[in-house]
């Protein structure tokens, strides 16, 4: 028994495709016999007829991808495409050296732990590159 016609109203009443409309094997004369939308509509009330799910992509492993690189992980030599300084620029490297330690030579003026001469020279030290951290700078202190 052909069920074209039962499939393609169910499709269209679904609004999906043929191929993604399901017809329940054991209930194929029941089905045969539905010859109007509304015999049609009434199969699909009683789960004779349903539409199939869609062939979707699961998150679940970008997700778990993503909370490791929110960790830090996999982000060694063997992970990175691109230019040595694709990732971050010279410039933002320099600028998550630099605030940290401006921040720190501003905390000892304020609390009088530098006089002005030495913290200008610490000043000009740190934008020449003299520092790689503030507990480089701190040692030097």
């Amino acid at each position: 028994m052909t069920l074209r016609n039962q499939r393609r109203l169910a499709a269209a009443i679904l609004k999906c495709g043929s191929d993604k409309v399901w017809m329940d094997p054991t209930k194929l004369t029941e089905i045969g016999q539905a010859i109007t939308r509304a015999d049609v509509r009434r199969l699909i009330k009683r789960g004779y007829v349903v539409r199939s799910r869609t062939n979707e992509q699961s998150r679940g492993r970008a997700r778990v991808l993503r909370q490791k690189k929110l960790r830090g992980r996999r982000s060694g030599p063997g992970s990175r495409k691109g230019a040595a300084y694709a990732g971050t620029t010279k410039k933002i490297e320099w600028m998550k050296t630099i605030r940290p330690l401006r921040l720190r030579l501003s905390e000892l003026r304020d609390v009088d732990a530098l006089q002005q001469g030495a913290y200008r020279k610490l000043y000009r030290m740190s934008k020449a590159g003299a520092f790689r951290s503030t507990s480089h700078l701190n040692l030097y202190i």
